[in-house]
């Protein structure tokens, strides 16, 4: 099992970056807040900005711990960026792993086979990258979880499968913050949804 601490919050004030922001929010453990905006708005931008993988202004907040006070990789560890393309660097899927008895334990709820552990990375399809991408930020002890677009190149039958992962993940007190288009992906996950401008973050009722 993992455990997020119970009363956690990610607090965004008034960041912002390349002529986009000012953005204010929080989130909760367990939150899922999905962000939606025309294309091309700047949401990916945005993730990025609270992920610090892009220069930007203004604070983000672990608790009452703000961001400068972690090392950068710490930073990232607790606050974890997952791409539409999630990215690897060594050769096999286990590489990616320090903690495989953590991994084995969460592999079936996320549908997925212990055999994929020995698999090359190139074999695996996009839709068992992005939960093994999920799998990868557990076993580092995330807290918040920026997903950019996750589902975005599955089909319908994978996408209900990553959202039921994405939904067990918020059943552990992980917080998270989801960019979506899909409406009725919206609809299923968010506990609350914003639409993203260049300037604001609009709450939709």
């Amino acid at each position: 099992m993992i455990e997020a601490s119970k009363d956690s919050v990610l607090s965004i004030k008034k960041i912002s970056a390349l002529d986009q922001g000012p953005y204010s929010l929080e989130v909760a453990s367990g939150d899922c807040i999905v962000i939606t905006g025309e294309s091309g708005v700047g949401k990916s931008v945005f993730l990025r900005m609270i992920a610090d993988l892009i220069p930007n202004e203004g604070q983000v907040f672990l608790d009452d711990k703000e961001r400068n006070f972690f090392p950068a990789p710490e930073w990232r560890k607790r606050v974890t960026y997952i791409a539409a393309e999630s990215g690897w660097w060594a050769q096999t899927v286990k590489e990616h792993f320090a903690n495989l008895d953590l991994v084995r334990y969460w592999l079936p709820k996320f549908n997925l086979k212990e055999t994929l552990l020995d698999a090359d990375i190139l074999q695996l399809s996009t839709g068992e990258k992005q939960r093994m991408a999920l799998l990868r930020a557990i076993s580092a002890k995330v807290r918040f979880l920026l997903l950019d677009e996750i589902t975005s190149a599955l089909d319908p039958k994978t996408v209900l499968v990553v959202e039921k992962c994405v939904q067990e993940l918020q059943q552990q007190n992980i917080g998270i913050l989801l960019v979506s288009h899909n409406m009725e992906q919206v609809q299923r996950l968010a506990t609350r949804h914003y639409q993203l401008t260049a300037d604001q973050l609009v709450l939709c009722e």
